[in-house]
């Protein structure tokens, strides 16, 4: 009993560590992706890019040509580390191995290669913009516009990831489960679900498409970054009609759950008014 105990007890651990380093991870690339752009843009803390080079000279560059390089092998490597671990042979072999820490692990290396493309990637600033908006007024208003859809954006898809099931996206579940004899809470959802989840983990395509392409200033390597997770998050998924019906009568469901208070309230109200009447 005392072995299973303490053996529980680092699987805890280890998964709140592991949610721990998930969200600072997180916290950095929104730092990265999005606010930290259009701060830049605002205050001209750093020059985005030289306008007054051609690009048929900034694309012979050899800092330019090297930091591309950089910052590709960079998205290669989070692409390859995320495709490649959710290959159901991958998963097999690491669920076998870890057991319930299979998610930890998962979501580990993941914010792991995030981490190195946060913190290695290179700015191309020896080359145009794509756009850049420099005029007044529109130099001021256009990055707080950016700034607040932005925080929007992020909003929702903290919302949307509560909504599919956070604990169980970061591996925690499993360990909770694990630990309490359980089983696999991935095969206790019911058969729709685990058929949505399968072709849309991540359902946050339409608002990153917006925090990737939205910023007063557009340099290369943002389209280099932008380009590639557009494509990488467009091609992720396969929902069909049977997923599209799933999600629309889980909304259908929700909508009807957040009504029904105000609907007790009113009925309860009108009974009371045709009381006093009465």
């Amino acid at each position: 009993m005392a072995s299973v105990t303490a053996r529980s007890w680092a699987l805890c651990a280890v998964s709140l560590l592991n949610m721990l380093f998930v969200f600072i991870s997180g916290a950095d690339f929104i730092r990265f992706v999005s606010f930290r752009p259009i701060y830049h843009n605002i205050t001209g803390e750093t020059t985005l890019c030289q306008d007054s080079v051609p690009w048929s000279v900034a694309l012979k560059d050899s800092s330019v040509l090297w930091a591309l390089f950089v910052d590709l092998s960079l998205l290669a490597l989070f692409v390859v580390q995320h495709s490649l671990m959710a290959w159901a042979p991958v998963k097999q072999a690491l669920q076998s191995l870890l057991g319930a820490l299979n998610r930890t692990a998962y979501c580990f290396s993941t914010a792991l290669a995030l981490q190195m493309l946060v913190r290695h990637w290179q700015p191309v600033t020896g080359a145009p913009c794509l756009w850049s908006v420099r005029h007044a007024p529109w130099s001021v208003w256009f990055p707080l516009l950016c700034f607040g859809l932005h925080f929007l954006c992020w909003a929702i898809i903290c919302s949307i990831l509560i909504i599919f099931d956070y604990p169980e996206l970061l591996g925690i579940k499993q360990v909770y489960y694990e630990c309490l004899g359980l089983g696999d809470p991935w095969s206790q959802k019911p058969a729709p679900a685990q058929r949505l989840l399968s072709h849309l983990r991540h359902p946050v395509c339409l608002e990153l498409v917006v925090i990737l392409w939205l910023l007063p200033a557009f340099p290369l390597d943002r389209l280099l970054l932008a380009g590639t997770l557009s494509a990488y998050v467009g091609l992720a998924h396969s929902l069909d009609k049977q997923d599209l019906a799933y999600l629309c009568g889980q909304l259908k469901g929700k909508v009807w759950l957040l009504a029904e208070p105000q609907r007790g309230g009113a009925e309860q109200n009108g009974s009371s008014l045709k009381e006093k009447e009465g």
